[in-house]
C-alpha cells in the first residue's frame, strides 16, 4: 500500500519543482521560436514576441514567485541555513530572474512585437527586410535569454549539489 500522507515540506518541494518545470521550462522553448519563425517568414515574428510575453507573464512570473515562496518555506522548515552559499545564491538567482522577466523580457517582447508589426506593415507583400535596430534588439534579447537560461541551470545545480552543506 502506498502511503498518502506527505509532510508540508514534501508538498512544498513538489510545488517548488513543478513550478520550475512548468514556468521556467516553457521559457527555454523561446530560444527556438525566433529561428523557426525566421526560417518560415519574418511575418511570424509578431506572434513569436506576443507568445514570449505571454509565457513570461502567465507562466514564468508566477512560477518565480512560487519558487521563491516555497524556497523560503523549505529553508525555514528544513534543517537549512539562509546564510549557506547555495541557498543565498539560488535565492539571488530567482530574484534576478524575476527582475529580468518583469523589467526586461516582458516589456522588450511587447516593444519588439510593435516594432516588427510596423515594419511588416510598411513592407507590404513579398520579401521583408527588418531594420538594423529591430535585429540588434532581438539579438540582444537572445543573448540576455541565454544568460537567464544559464542562471536557471546554475540554480538547479546548486539546489542538487548543495555545495558547502
Amino acid at each position: 500500500m502506498i502511503p498518502l500522507a506527505v509532510t508540508g515540506y514534501e508538498l512544498s518541494l513538489f510545488v517548488h519543482i513543478s513550478a520550475v518545470v512548468v514556468g521556467l521550462g516553457a521559457s527555454f522553448a523561446e530560444s527556438l521560436m525566433f529561428p523557426v519563425a525566421m526560417s518560415l517568414s519574418a511575418r511570424y515574428l509578431p506572434f513569436v514576441h506576443r507568445l514570449g510575453a505571454a509565457i513570461n507573464t502567465r507562466l514564468a512570473s508566477p512560477a518565480l514567485a512560487v519558487v521563491l515562496v516555497t524556497g523560503i518555506y523549505q529553508t525555514a522548515d528544513g534543517d537549512w541555513d539562509f546564510g549557506s552559499f547555495w541557498i543565498s545564491a539560488t535565492m539571488l538567482i530567482v530574484i534576478v530572474l524575476g527582475g529580468l522577466n518583469g523589467a526586461y523580457f516582458i516589456p522588450t517582447d511587447r516593444k519588439l512585437a510593435e516594432m516588427v508589426e510596423r515594419e511588416l506593415g510598411t513592407a507590404g507583400p513579398g520579401e521583408v527586410t527588418l531594420s538594423d535596430e529591430y535585429q540588434r534588439r532581438a539579438r540582444t534579447q537572445g543573448i540576455v535569454g541565454a544568460v537567464a537560461g544559464v542562471l536557471v541551470i546554475l540554480a538547479i545545480y546548486l539546489m542538487v549539489t548543495k555545495p558547502g552543506a
